[in-house]
């Protein structure tokens, strides 16, 4: 068996930046094992697989270690590779996935995403080792969806921290640290190393939780965005009821052919 597999930065208006996904176009679903292994054998934060359903498309997404329920950057790069390299033409795509439809319309230069608004709710019981892997640092609250969510007091402390990623595999969350942006809304990180991954470059889904938690903080409906990893990544962002619109550009890096 062979099959076609794409390396796209997402969140990226040039290579080398933004959040690499391995792209994997299937005409029928294969064994769940077998995408496991390829995930763990591309050892990028997401390998993507999506089958064609009807006028739309399932979709799922593994880290290196384990399926999850929703992934951004790889659905912004399964619909750069349909747009730009499949030959579809329609005004948007529609993904099926274990979190329900996600739409990805094509506006400009810009993939905008269609993603559930998860709000975290402020919460005051929580691991030691939440703070504790983070160094200790001076937070404005701690908050909880999908993730931890951890609002430090600036975007320096988000620059500055520096986890302990063997004290935060014991926690039974990812974790998000966040704060006010100087140039940009607010900016972010995001720590999965239960997941295989100890810092995800751009991470789509966790705009799901940051959008409504700074939506309401700064009273602001549109928003831009920044996650300061090493790679970093801009991201558009905008409430939209029980609804967020994320938004980026993805960069074409390569394509290869797996032989099983």
């Amino acid at each position: 068996m062979k099959l076609a597999i794409y390396q796209i930065d997402a969140f990226a208006d040039k290579l080398f930046t933004g959040n690499p996904a391995a792209v994997i176009p299937l005409e029928k679903w294969i064994d769940d094992y077998l995408m496991q292994q390829i995930a763990m054998e591309n050892n990028l934060a997401e390998t993507v697989f999506f089958v064609p359903k009807e006028d739309d498309f399932e979709i799922r997404w593994f880290t290196p270690a384990l399926e999850i329920n929703l992934c951004g950057h790889a659905t912004l790069a399964s619909a750069f590779v349909l747009y730009t390299i499949l030959d579809y033409n329609k005004p948007s795509v529609i993904f099926h996935s274990k979190s329900g439809p996600l739409v990805v319309r094509l506006d400009g230069d810009l993939l905008k995403m269609d993603f559930p608004s998860w709000k975290p709710e402020g919460i005051t019981e929580y691991p030691d080792e939440l703070l504790e892997s983070l160094g200790n640092p001076e937070v404005a609250g701690v908050f909880k969806n999908r993730e931890y969510i951890v609002e430090l007091k600036n975007e320096d402390a988000v620059i500055s921290c520096s986890p302990d990623f063997s004290l935060m595999k014991k926690l039974d969350k990812m974790v998000i640290i966040t704060a006010p942006g100087k140039e940009v809304d607010f900016v972010s990180r995001f720590f999965a190393p239960t997941a295989g991954i100890d810092e995800d470059p751009v991470t789509g889904s966790a705009h799901s939780q940051l959008i409504p938690f700074w939506s309401e903080k700064l009273g602001k409906e549109k928003m831009q965005a920044k996650q300061l990893s090493k790679r970093g990544g801009e991201l558009y962002c905008k409430q939209k009821g029980d609804r967020v619109i994320i938004g980026g550009k993805c960069v074409y890096y390569m394509k290869g052919e797996i032989e099983i």
